[in-house]
């Protein structure tokens, strides 16, 4: 069966491969148009597998929430390059991951997967990412919350923040309410806290900072020579600024330094007229613990060239 350019025009505007490669999938399918999309595919999912070893450290971390359903999603999906991220269609096809895993609830990466994604899965859908933008991505990690949420997304997806409070509806609703939610998200993203509040510290972490602490104490001349009492007052005082850099209740609040997260919370449920309680925060940055790509840019380009 003969094809022409308007064939060829078509498939690649179908399928966004390349006309050389729409031009060998209609001929190796004898110009038949949904054996030659059927063709790219099978040919797509070869090239996503030899594309899945690759480093995928950039991408991009989208947050959302859903004041009316009271559910709230962070999630990072990796791509191998900054370019790709900021990609429309990657974006689209983050946000839309996100909207199933806010809808469907899977309990993990894996069960997301199987998830249903318009007429496909996830899995599919993103097997067709691969093909189109020729980039291996990978789904990595997700959050999600019941409850009353804020989310905040820093950067263009360099960093996303899910925090879920305890008031009732009717505050939540509030533009007041918005707008706190959507300062406390900016905190957690800009002081990366480690813990909500001091009873969330495990013992073991309280134990190795003393030990820490008592070993530069005993290292500085200044202050080897001290009483042991003395030392350990002095290693309980470093717990306390321990605290308040690491807890988030405990933190000086970025947009007021004199006043404490806590107090910041205390205040604006004082001039709601309710009871704003955090009850508990994730805060996901893009790449972070993943090894880097490590090659350089321009020698790519040059390396293609020859």
């Amino acid at each position: 069966m003969a094809f022409t350019a308007l064939d060829v025009k078509k498939l690649r505007e179908q399928t966004g491969c390349g006309m050389m490669d729409c031009k060998k999938a209609l001929t190796e399918s004898d110009g038949d148009f949904d054996k030659a999309v059927e063709y790219l595919r099978e040919k797509g999912l070869a090239a996503a597998a030899k594309k899945a070893g690759r480093i995928a450290a950039e991408g991009m971390v989208y947050a959302a929430a859903d004041v009316a359903n009271k559910v709230g999603v962070v999630i990072e999906v990796n791509a191998e390059t900054d370019f790709v991220a900021k990609n429309d269609s990657f974006q689209t096809f983050v946000k839309e991951v996100a909207d199933v895993v806010m809808a469907q609830n899977p309990a993990d990466v894996e069960a997301l997967m199987a998830c249903k994604l318009g007429e496909q899965t996830v899995e599919a859908a993103l097997q067709e990412k691969i093909l189109v933008i020729g980039e291996n991505i990978k789904i990595r990690r997700f959050a999600r919350f019941e409850g009353v949420c804020s989310a905040y997304v820093h950067g263009g997806g360099t960093h996303g923040v899910l925090v879920q409070f305890d008031t009732d509806d009717a505050t939540a609703a509030k533009a007041e309410f918005t707008a706190f939610g959507k300062d406390i998200a900016m905190q957690i993203a800009a002081a990366n806290p480690g813990y909500l509040c001091e009873a969330e510290v495990p013992a073991s972490v309280i134990e190795k900072e003393k030990e820490i602490l008592l070993a530069q104490i005993s290292n500085d001349p200044k202050l080897a020579g001290k009483p042991e009492p003395v030392k350990v007052k002095m290693v309980e005082g470093k717990i306390g600024k321990f605290y308040k850099e690491n807890c988030l209740v405990d933190q000086a609040y970025v947009k007021e330094p004199d006043i404490s997260v806590s107090k910041y919370v205390e205040n604006t449920a004082k001039e709601l007229g309710t009871d704003i309680e955090i009850v508990k925060f994730v805060r996901f940055e893009k790449g972070e613990g993943l090894e880097k790509r490590a090659d350089d840019f321009a020698a790519e380009v040059a390396s293609m060239m020859k």
